[in-house]
């Protein structure tokens, strides 16, 4: 039987050799569709890479982060996060799991009866962070997102980027090693969804790995980062430098 530091050392062997994010001919079937969600897909992303997730409504890439973050359970293939096969990850296991991923979605999902503070604490309370070092922890992040003068606001009086930078506030708290954005500008005006985006290099030039699943053929095509393109479940391009391409 491995020891617990020798599987921790596979682990990290293994998110070396093959990403931090690695999906070997993973497949998506919901009973009530006919066509699979995802079709036999495969890729890897590496630590600290930053990565767009383009495609039209219905391509998979919902369910492809659905997946990662171990929400679903994927009907064929494997898919690893860290090093971890999500499929042996037991439902008790997963809250654990989760701490090395942070989540912003399009509609904030903020704690709407909270200031801004508690908003973030919130994350470091599931885990049981401390409470000295979660007086360090929040105002720290919030200084990094540009919130520190508004850590006592309600979030309700706050405007849609100020509610995305809470929200990116306390997916990043915790120092997860993986970013997951969905549509993290959807909602948003043209200067701010720069400032949402400027912030997530930023965070990536920190050595978080960024995931962003976006509609935004703009934002694609000036970040010039790596472009994952899926069309009806499949992968229909991966570019390092990639472009927005619509599918017609």
């Amino acid at each position: 039987m491995l020891s617990r530091e020798e599987k921790r050392r596979r682990r990290e062997q293994f998110v070396e050799e093959n990403g931090v994010i690695h999906l070997e001919n993973v497949s998506m079937k919901f009973p009530e569709k006919g066509a699979p969600a995802l079709d036999g897909i495969s890729l890897s992303i590496n630590k600290g890479e930053f990565v767009f997730i383009v495609g039209d409504t219905g391509s998979g890439k919902s369910t492809l982060i659905k997946l990662l973050l171990r929400e679903l359970k994927p009907t064929g293939g494997t898919v690893y996060v860290m090093g971890q096969n999500t499929l042996k990850i037991r439902r008790h296991q997963i809250p654990k799991f989760r701490r090395n991923i942070g989540v912003v979605f399009q509609d904030f999902r903020l704690l709407k009866d909270r200031n801004v503070y508690e908003n973030v604490a919130f994350a470091q309370r599931i885990i049981e962070v401390p409470a000295r070092e979660m007086r360090r922890n929040v105002p720290n992040i919030l200084a990094m997102v540009g919130l520190a003068g508004k850590y006592r606001a309600n979030v309700r009086k706050l405007s849609g980027g100020e509610q995305q930078r809470v929200a990116l506030a306390r997916a990043l708290v915790n120092q997860p090693s993986i970013l997951l954005a969905d549509e993290p500008t959807g909602n948003l005006d043209p200067t701010t969804t720069w400032e949402i985006m400027n912030l997530l290099e930023e965070i990536n030039e920190k050595g978080t790995t960024v995931v962003v699943v976006t509609h935004n053929p703009d934002i694609v095509n000036e970040m010039k980062k790596r472009v994952i393109a899926m069309k009806k479940g499949i992968i229909i391009s991966d570019e390092e430098e990639g472009m927005y391409i619509n599918e017609d």
